[in-house]
């Protein structure tokens, strides 16, 4: 794998301009979420660490996700700007993001709550680089991968091309399974109608293009207790008990 694919925290030290320190999370190993963003579900976040994909236990897989906005005026910086103002508007409603009131910035957490064949995942990822033309954000314990993706826009050819690129693995068994038998596709869907919602707001009707590439095919049997902390698992309990709570009132309203 390039120096130049690999999230910009695997990439050489020596390499990073000093400039850049600004466009870095510092100091946040556990998260912590003061305000909640109107209609999100603040759970599994909350005290949870940020993990990589060392951390996980599935395959490791790198998958680039790239569209060429060809025809449209703008630079790669507009493209991120803009990106980073209106990034929930460009996912599905199965898949619904919450950045802080803060926006796309170095340490600010977004909350995740999304649908995984009808089935309730409240997660959440922390942003962990933020420049002018990319973005990264790191995986919360329990959200279905364990990684990075980083959002990024450069030319090519005198053509804007918009990008995204993971560098994950399943983050326990239950969702190695999962994504084997459909999580993957299902994943690779959500990225797809990203870049095409993005692509349209600059009027461009794109086709995209996924590169994957399986890094580490081996499984991480030492992070099998990575299953405790299953967002999939403790927000359907979470929904069970929401509903069981909401029946027992109207029951006693009745009496």
């Amino acid at each position: 794998m390039s120096e130049s694919a690999k999230p910009p925290e695997e990439r050489p030290k020596a390499r990073r301009d000093p400039r850049d320190a600004g466009s870095w999370a510092v100091g946040r190993n556990i998260l912590r979420v003061s305000d909640v963003p109107e209609g999100a579900v603040n759970l599994n976040v909350d005290g949870r660490r940020v993990i990589g994909a060392l951390q996980g236990f599935g395959q490791l897989w790198q998958k680039t996700y790239t569209l060429r906005l060809a025809g449209a005026d703008v630079t790669p910086e507009e493209v991120v700007a803009l990106w980073k103002r209106e990034f929930p508007d460009f996912h599905p409603p199965e898949s619904r993001f919450y950045p802080s009131l803060e926006g796309v910035e170095p340490g600010e957490i977004m909350l995740i709550n999304a649908s995984v064949q009808g089935m309730p995942v409240y997660t959440g990822v922390m942003v962990l680089y933020s420049d002018d033309v990319s973005f990264t954000v790191m995986t919360a314990e329990g959200l279905p991968e364990a990684g990075w993706n980083t959002f990024s826009a450069y030319e090519e050819d005198g053509v804007t091309v918009v990008q995204i690129q993971s560098l994950a693995r399943a983050s326990d068994p239950i969702y190695e399974v999962g994504f084997r038998l459909f999580g993957s596709t299902a994943q690779e869907k959500i990225w797809g109608h990203v870049l095409t919602r993005l692509a349209e707001r600059f009027g461009v009707q794109g086709r995209v293009r996924l590169e994957k590439d399986c890094v580490d095919p081996k499984l991480q049997w030492f992070r099998v207790g990575n299953i405790w902390h299953n967002a999939g698992l403790r927000s359907v309990l979470y929904s069970m008990v929401a509903q069981a709570r909401i029946v027992s009132g109207l029951l006693r309203r009745r009496r």
